[in-house]
């Protein structure tokens, strides 16, 4: 763990820089630029608000915001895991003939990511405001949700960039894993009102499923002013430090390997 906190603030600048890069290098050449990002979210809550809320009749209150908290949440979790898989493989030249720590790139994806989500916020806010969501000070506690949300994915990153250097259908592999947990996840719709009529269901949905569980508090507190549930909250940090420290200790056993490797 020393060495990690000494790489986290030996190559932070790094990982800053090469974020910086790539959300350039994503724009450069596109005529509408950065409004991409706040084009692509909000295309998709319209779409889903749409189809789910008015197609299928979804009563759901805020359902809009509902959905664009869902979202947001996910697109986060999903950029992460899908991006982490081949993330050594795609830095194949920087890994071969320069020494840095292998969690520094992974690093460097988070930022990027937690830029986008951080454009997503502030498209929520007009969004929330347009349908009067009241504003509370239960919208603060957002910030310990999406500390877990950051810790958790992290972890689970780490693990599958190692694996992602020997196994070749690992990424296949978790973009079926990936479907499946986004229709099961409650984007779209309430999973406890849905399953109403099976609460044991419900209950390991929301508690099994840890991007279900942080988009149902995320919503509590946004949406409903109601306290996230400090007892689940703890158990999936606990869950997420332990995957990163099972992630920290993989990657510092193998990393030398990984040049020969790829």
């Amino acid at each position: 763990m020393k060495k990690f906190i000494y790489n986290i603030k030996k190559y932070y600048k790094y990982a800053i820089y090469s974020a910086k890069a790539e959300l350039k290098s994503e724009v450069a050449d596109s005529y509408l630029n950065w409004l991409w990002w706040v084009i692509e979210p909000f295309s998709f809550m319209l779409i889903y608000t749409f189809i789910f809320g008015t197609v299928f009749s979804n009563d759901e209150k805020y359902f809009a915001s509902f959905v664009f908290l869902g979202l947001l949440a996910w697109e986060f979790f999903n950029r992460m895991i899908n991006g982490s898989v081949k993330l050594i493989i795609s830095n194949r030249d920087l890994v071969t003939k320069v020494y840095i720590p292998k969690y520094i790139l992974l690093l460097s994806k988070s930022f990027t990511y937690l830029f986008k989500m951080g454009i997503s916020l502030m498209i929520l806010v007009p969004l929330m405001i347009y349908q009067g969501v009241p504003f509370t000070w239960y919208m603060l506690l957002c910030i310990p949700i999406f500390i877990v949300l950051y810790i958790l994915t992290f972890g689970i990153g780490m693990i599958l960039m190692h694996f992602g250097v020997t196994l070749n259908d690992l990424g296949n592999l978790t973009n079926i894993g990936l479907k499946m947990v986004f229709y099961l996840s409650g984007v779209f719709y309430n999973i406890q009102k849905r399953l109403k009529k099976k609460p044991t269901l419900s209950f390991y949905l929301l508690r099994v499923n840890p991007i279900a569980f942080c988009m149902n508090e995320l919503r509590k507190v946004f949406l409903y002013q109601k306290l996230p549930s400090v007892e689940g909250l703890l158990v999936w940090l606990g869950i997420g430090l332990v995957l990163c420290a099972i992630g920290i200790h993989v990657i510092h056993k193998n990393e030398n390997s990984y040049a020969k490797v790829i």
